[in-house]
């Protein structure tokens, strides 16, 4: 159902029946592993975490692995002040 790197490829998935009898598979939640930022970047005005996780991993759709490494939950936050140094983890998952 994930694509293979996702956040959740890994993560339990389970199912419990709704009142019709129908099974509802969902994933558990997602506990955010510790992530320690290999070196800072400075945030610039335009920038965006998909256009940073390219910049740095060569892959967009890794932006998710900063937002760990920041601890982040809403990832907008991150890049919406200019000049504020986020940490970069490495990109191995």
């Amino acid at each position: 159902m994930f694509f293979k790197g996702s956040r959740y490829a890994s993560v339990e998935t389970t199912s419990l029946l709704d009142e019709g009898g129908h099974e509802l598979r969902y994933k558990v939640v997602r506990m955010i592993p510790d992530t320690e930022p290999r070196f800072g970047y400075a945030v610039a005005a335009a920038d965006r975490l998909d256009t940073i996780a390219f910049e740095v991993f060569h892959d967009p759709e890794r932006f998710w692995r900063i937002c760990d490494a920041n601890r982040a939950m809403w990832p907008a936050d991150l890049t919406s002040r200019p000049g504020r140094i986020i940490g970069i983890p490495g990109s191995e998952v």
